[in-house]
């Protein structure tokens, strides 16, 4: 277990990514090695108080299937045209970098891991270093721990849990990581569920 103490700032990172339903029988599956970041949400959060400092976002173009699924637009609510306006990843990455350079000894957090493998792939995909220099947290995990829960909850399972009401779209990026820096106080185990017996 690391020592979550040390961190000046908590950087809650929400991605969407390109996707498709197997029942979508008009388009080729996109294969999951294949899917692409098209959202990055992120809100930078001051450890000792847990208050949300700043927020970035950006809609990110898809290069390898461009053209969004039906699925993916419906689940997302991003459109074509926001992502056919939108910078490429390694642009949107440098202006992603250049927004985090204001702050310094933070942790990356996301619910699960996917995030996290998400920036793995389409960094290597794109011949460019991983873009945090920083370690990961798993909240979703972090939070079944802290709350002694035997299972993981989707992130708007957990809001419930915890009483916070669901803020924005569900399923998109800047929306699911303002929601989760809400529930810090209960992934960290500074809060507590109410439970009833």
């Amino acid at each position: 277990m690391q020592n979550l103490e040390k961190y000046h700032y908590f950087l809650v990172i929400d991605l969407e990514a390109t996707c498709s339903d197997r029942q979508e029988k008009s388009i080729k599956e996109i294969p999951r090695h294949e899917m692409e970041t098209i959202e990055i949400g992120a809100v930078m959060v001051e450890s000792t108080s847990l208050q949300p400092l700043a927020e970035w976002q950006t809609f990110i173009q898809p290069v390898r299937h461009p053209v969004l699924t039906q699925y993916c637009r419906d689940l997302t609510s991003i459109t074509q045209q926001q992502v056919n306006q939108a910078p490429l990843y390694p642009d949107a990455i440098a202006l992603f970098q250049h927004w985090l350079a204001n702050y310094d000894n933070y942790i990356f957090g996301s619910w699960g891991n996917f995030d996290c493998k998400q920036l793995v792939k389409d960094s290597k995909y794109h011949s460019l270093p991983y873009p945090l220099d920083c370690n990961h947290l798993n909240c979703k995990k972090l939070f079944a721990q802290n709350q002694v829960i035997h299972r993981n909850y989707g992130l708007k399972q957990a809001l419930e849990l915890a009483k916070i009401e669901l803020t924005g779209t569900q399923h998109r990026g800047i929306d699911d990581a303002r929601n989760l820096a809400q529930l810090l106080p209960y992934v960290l185990g500074r809060k507590q569920l109410i439970r009833l017996h």
